[in-house]
């Protein structure tokens, strides 16, 4: 199975900075093709630095601990794990510079692990993670404290648990884990996963026009990402936009003897370089 993938980003019409921070990562590997996609949304007044944070973390562990943790018994397990250890690990240190510094700070997360025919998404705060499909009868779906909703019922779920959702985020203020679903895709099956900033300005029909169609490309998505983000700002939005969109289709055949014999090499590598670190290697 292969990836569409396509990012959009702006700071906005009154910042000089973005406090939004996002990854899009893929490797291919004897196992097969795996994506990481998140998107975070910084508050405060070092929002930057939050957002920032956490995705760099996130990036150094696709690159350094990816290896391990699909070589496991049970890889989706390992994932998880290490997505909870690694937020745990990131709001002890928040709250280590809050202490030392006075200084509060924290981030959103929505995030995307696809794994062939297995997606994994983690959410905490007002970012947004919307599930599309091409068939006829198509839901997107916002996933936010916990629950599932469809688009139309977003305005009133928003207004209900405006209080409780700005209190949840990755910081420097309390210890939280991000809500946890997954499950399998489709040929078609679509992820955009965004600040709230990109979508708060938007329809209905407007997202389900744009996004939720079989025959969309990669090119026609970036053009759609960046129209939908001038129209927001034509529509009063002011504040940082983000967003990320993937989308699963079908791949074509490919060498997978050489792919085992070249992740094997890599494999062996990471096992040497632990050693010579001190670690021990599981």
């Amino acid at each position: 199975m292969y990836y569409d993938a396509s990012i959009y980003w702006n700071k906005g019409t009154t910042s000089d900075i973005n406090q939004d921070s996002l990854v899009l990562m893929q490797a291919l590997t004897y196992k097969g093709r795996v994506l990481l996609a998140a998107v975070c949304d910084g508050m405060g007044e070092m929002g930057e630095f939050a957002s920032g944070y956490l995705t760099q973390e996130l990036t150094t562990w696709f690159e350094d601990g990816l290896l391990d943790a699909l070589c496991r018994k049970n890889p989706l397990c390992a994932i998880r794990r290490f997505v909870e250890r690694k937020v745990y690990s990131v709001q002890c240190r928040m709250h280590e510079y809050a202490d030392n510094c006075g200084q509060n700070l924290g981030t959103t997360l929505s995030m995307l692990i696809l794994w062939e025919k297995k997606y994994m998404l983690w959410h905490l705060g007002d970012s947004r993670i919307y599930c599309l499909s091409p068939c006829k009868n198509a839901k997107i779906r916002m996933k936010g404290i916990g629950n599932t909703k469809e688009i139309k019922k977003m305005n009133e779920f928003e207004k209900a648990n405006e209080s409780e959702e700005s209190e949840k985020y990755i910081g420097s203020e309390g210890f939280f884990l991000p809500d946890f679903e997954t499950g399998t895709i489709k040929i078609g099956d679509a992820f955009l996963l965004c600040s709230d900033a990109f979508v708060r300005r938007m329809t209905d029909e407007e997202i389900t026009g744009v996004f939720a169609h079989a025959k969309i490309t990669e090119e026609i998505c970036k053009r759609r990402l960046r129209e939908i983000g001038e129209a927001a700002i034509r529509r009063g939005e002011r504040d940082n936009m983000s967003a990320v969109y993937v989308r699963a289709y079908a791949h074509g055949r490919i060498d997978v003897g050489h792919i085992k014999e070249v992740w094997e090499m890599r494999r062996k590598y990471v096992k040497r370089k632990h050693k010579d670190a001190g670690i021990i290697y599981g």
